[in-house]
């Protein structure tokens, strides 16, 4: 499942050091980031990343950083090393700062080991954010197939999640619209109704759903009231 894929691209990284998948390019780092002096003054910026001790020993180390895909809250009251831009996603720290930050811990990292170290922590947030995104809801983002029945006369579902879920190695993702129902008999104090299939993704997430409507439609279960 899901940590069996982190896994993989954990040893992938560990393998050939390699950027994470998803991160939006890379920037170099701005003065303030990695030089020891702030321009308009010379004053000194030590920073949250800064040790003046490696300096020279960190001085082939990589100076480039790559963008996440993870949001800036608005609220958010960011690092001297992050710049606030509207919409802006967050920075991972390159090599360098990542060596210096470690080496101000009391830490004592091998430079030559910092582009997988990198790499894996990129990874490491990427793929938590990507967990943590399964359980947002999207009730106002209505799918295709929910706007289609609105047309038709039946109500908008109250809550749309989408699950991105592993099937044997390839991640696919699901589309749940939530849908207030009518309890039977009166025994529930409520009723719900759930609309679950994969998004229209790919080729194979489309024959899925027209097996699995076809198969209720010959089962009869449309006529008794049952959901497929």
């Amino acid at each position: 499942m899901a940590s069996e894929t982190t896994a993989r691209t954990f040893a992938r990284l560990a393998r050939d050091g390699s950027a994470v998948d998803g991160a939006k390019g890379s920037t170099d780092e701005t003065p303030r980031d990695g030089d020891a002096t702030r321009d308009g003054g010379g004053a000194t910026n030590a920073g949250w990343f800064s040790w003046i001790g490696t300096t020279t020993r960190t001085r082939a180390l990589g100076t480039s950083r790559a963008r996440s895909s993870i949001p800036m809250s608005p609220r958010t009251a960011v690092p001297e090393h992050q710049a606030r831009r509207e919409g802006e996603t967050w920075t991972y720290p390159s090599e360098k700062m990542f060596h210096d930050a470690m080496a101000r811990k009391g830490w004592k990292p091998d430079p030559r080991d910092m582009a997988r170290v990198v790499a894996i922590h990129n990874a490491v947030n990427e793929r938590a954010w990507a967990h943590l995104l399964k359980f947002r809801g999207r009730p106002r983002d209505f799918s295709p197939k929910a706007r289609l029945l609105n047309f038709l006369g039946y109500a908008l579902p109250f809550d749309r999640h989408d699950w991105v879920v592993d099937r044997c190695g390839e991640e696919v993702r699901y589309v749940i619209d939530f849908y207030n129902a009518v309890p039977y008999g009166g025994a529930a104090p409520v009723a719900m109704h759930l609309d679950v299939r994969p998004a229209l993704d790919s080729p194979s997430a489309a024959w899925d759903r027209l097996v699995v409507q076809f198969g209720w439609i010959l089962s009869g279960e449309w006529a008794r009231g049952n959901a497929p």
